[in-house]
């Protein structure tokens, strides 16, 4: 089956034309829909789904009735991305397969645009969305194509940003012990981990390039550091990606960004940082069935405050 014979270009409110590519590209079926047949198309025409997303940063599947958890995993396995597990601060709860909940973090809660387990040596190149339910208003996931906040951090700081990246940076996250869903960042370190033994913990964390500072009351301080403020990736037109989380990290309660020698980074830089990323930023309203493919090596991401129901279903993939 080739891919014209089943999908069809279509549109979404809130497309942007960057560099002569829509984003996202938007699929629906041009033929029959369902998952059964998505999935058979997905599997004749992996190299080029996968083309789509790298060049268009996004793609948006719509129309194809998926209508679960299960549905959504097969359409998963069907792009025959290896998984990769989450690993960050994110309260997450496995569901189906390869399928897991996004963040579990209170609904009236921004969460921050940033680069899927942007810090940790090994971090997916896709994260696959799953709308099984919308939010009646709000709960937008906001993506932003990652070079170009890089473009216009350079023009309005260019010695800054060559500073930066030159020096590199240090992060600090405060995690508790246990889980707490009642914030966004609730995930504690021993779920993170994957262990209650805080050796065997330091251990796993020197694997995926951080330090754990032990607190009182039985919490933990990951360190991570020196890491790029950005990067360039193979097959993505030589770019240079906002590949960092100091706006997210900066100067909050639970986290820190600063430079690798612990100076600080100048506040006025973040706050406009901050409004640039959310100028670039994209967004659509999620309708029921539709699968979001983000190229992770491109675009941070992010989620709107909503009203519920909301339930939006993850996958990522190396």
């Amino acid at each position: 089956m080739e891919a014209a014979d089943f999908f069809s270009v279509s549109e979404c409110k809130g497309q942007k034309t960057i560099d002569g590519e829509q984003v996202p590209l938007v699929l629906a079926p041009s033929g029959g829909n369902g998952c059964d047949a998505l999935v058979e198309a997905i599997k004749a025409n992996r190299a080029w789904v996968e083309e789509k997303v790298v060049a268009n940063s996004g793609l948006l599947l719509r129309g194809f009735d998926v209508r679960d958890a299960a549905e959504f995993n097969a359409v998963v396995e069907a792009l025959g991305w290896p998984d990769i597990r989450y690993v960050g601060p994110a309260p997450r709860t496995h569901v189906h397969g390869r399928v897991w909940t996004a963040n579990e973090g209170p609904l009236e809660e921004f969460i921050y645009y940033h680069h899927e387990m942007v810090l940790i040596k090994e971090c997916p190149e896709k994260v696959i969305l799953f709308c099984e339910v919308p939010p009646p208003s709000g709960g937008e996931t906001p993506f932003v194509p990652s070079f170009r906040v890089t473009e216009r951090a350079l023009e309005e700081f260019p010695d800054m940003v060559e500073e930066l990246d030159a020096r590199g940076l240090r992060y600090t996250f405060t995690a508790p012990s246990k889980n707490h869903t009642g914030s966004m960042r609730g995930r504690g370190w021993e779920d993170a981990f994957g262990t209650s033994d805080k050796a065997e913990a330091e251990r796993r964390a020197r694997a995926l390039g951080m330090e754990v500072e032990w607190l009182p009351g039985g919490g933990a301080r990951t360190v991570l550091g020196p890491r790029k403020l950005t990067r360039v990736f193979p097959g993505r037109k030589g770019r240079r990606m906002w590949f960092n989380t100091v706006v997210g990290m900066h100067g909050k309660e639970l986290s820190s960004a600063t430079l690798a020698d612990g100076s600080e980074i100048p506040a006025e830089f973040v706050r406009r940082c901050g409004e640039i990323i959310e100028e670039e930023s994209i967004q659509f309203r999620w309708e029921k069935g539709d699968i979001l493919i983000l190229d992770n090596l491109a675009t941070l991401h992010g989620r709107r405050p909503s009203l519920p129901p909301r339930r939006v279903l993850v996958a990522t993939c190396k």
